[in-house]
């Protein structure tokens, strides 16, 4: 006699929301002791900032929750993707100070650490979700997104530092001109293949902005990785962008 199956495990109702939402307060929890590890000196406008961004990053997946989550837990995957969030959010605690980063190498080294970590748990949060069967459409957007805010926060830290002109910002905004492209044809929200170019690519770009963060980094050396890792994002999308059009 075979063993009797165990039953499929139910999508997120409201019973799981508790639960869903003990595991945000703990990311809430870690992601306030990270901005008082960073910005307690810069005093309570950067850790406004900081706060005002990870609450927007909750609210805004916890919206996309219910209609794109399959499973009855968030699990593990899902925490790692959260706990990036939070690190980004506080990175972006020297935006609200504009050149500190280039009076303090101490808190600027701090920055290209945290930096450093969240790229490194990039790729975690999916190979997690891959192994404990709790794939979803949440956790890939839920990636993306993390992946453009960070792109984004580093891009415009390197502006505000001067080593590389406005036209850096071009590396966090190409993202979203694609999404508002989308808006006006619609041919442009269909479903792309997988591709371990454009993850590279992501990989590139990211971690060049971070070097340009770096104290010993110069503007000529940061020019030539801004200009490098533009032209390899172009690429990126407008491959994307030719693939999409012949479909």
């Amino acid at each position: 006699m075979e063993p009797a199956r165990e039953p499929a495990p139910p999508p997120l109702t409201p019973g799981n929301v508790p639960g869903v939402l003990a595991v945000f307060l703990a990311l809430g929890l870690v992601h306030l002791a990270f901005v008082g590890l960073v910005g307690h000196r810069l005093g309570g406008g950067a850790v406004a900032l900081a706060v005002a961004m990870f609450a927007a990053v909750l609210i805004v997946a916890g919206a996309s929750l219910r209609a794109h989550y399959p499973h009855p837990r968030l699990g593990l995957c899902n925490a790692v993707t959260q706990l990036r969030a939070a690190l980004v959010a506080v990175i972006a605690v020297p935006l609200a100070a504009p050149g500190v980063l280039e009076v303090e190498p101490g808190l600027a080294w701090s920055v290209v650490s945290l930096a450093a970590l969240a790229l490194a748990l990039d790729g975690l949060d999916g190979w997690l979700a891959r192994r404990a069967g709790l794939v979803s459409d949440f956790g890939a957007r839920f990636d993306i997104e993390v992946d453009a805010l960070f792109a984004l926060t580093l891009a415009l830290l390197v502006a505000q530092g001067g080593k590389v002109g406005l036209w850096v910002l071009a590396l966090g905004v190409l993202r979203y001109a694609f999404v508002a492209g989308a808006r006006i044809w619609p041919w442009l929200a269909a479903p792309l293949p997988e591709s371990r170019a454009r993850k590279l690519v992501c990989v590139i770009q990211i971690a060049s902005l971070i070097a340009m963060l770096a104290p010993p980094v110069g503007g000529g050396v940061a020019v030539s990785l801004a200009a490098a890792s533009l032209a390899l994002l172009i690429w990126s999308f407008g491959r994307d962008v030719a693939w999409l059009a012949r479909r």
